[in-house]
């Protein structure tokens, strides 16, 4: 979101998003590595380099992007080394799955440009570790 709003021809660094968004730079390299690899951020070194989100980046459903970083699991693990004696006749599972895909039906009409609109937008804009002027 930080990267939607980011001003063309300033590209932010990872270091720069991570101290904006206050998340551990280890964390925000692994982020900006995964959605370098989805094709949603462009990564570039050097002087004049760092960071921008692509087209992609910009029209991406959110929930595709949620999809895609966190994995479409289970809820709740109902198999494993000692799977839940329930699992052949359990009602919980089918719901929490259902409950799972109405979260991701909400985040799908959405896209990264939706939710980097004002107010949002302004704010983000603020979040940085960068000195005015």
């Amino acid at each position: 979101m930080r990267l939607a709003v980011a001003e063309r021809g300033a590209p932010l660094t990872t270091r720069e998003v991570a101290e904006a968004m206050d998340v551990p730079y280890t964390h925000m390299a692994k982020a900006i590595s995964r959605l370098q690899h989805l094709g949603v951020v462009e990564a570039r070194r050097g002087r004049g380099g760092g960071l921008a989100l692509t087209t992609l980046g910009h029209q991406a459903s959110v929930g595709w992007l949620v999809r895609e970083l966190e994995g479409e699991d289970e809820v709740v693990a109902c198999e494993g080394d000692t799977p839940c004696p329930l699992r052949a006749a359990c009602r919980l599972r089918g719901a929490l799955r259902d409950a799972q895909e109405a979260f991701y039906a909400t985040l799908d009409p959405l896209t990264v440009s939706d939710v980097v609109a004002a107010p949002t937008g302004p704010v983000l804009v603020g979040l940085t570790s960068r000195p005015a002027g």
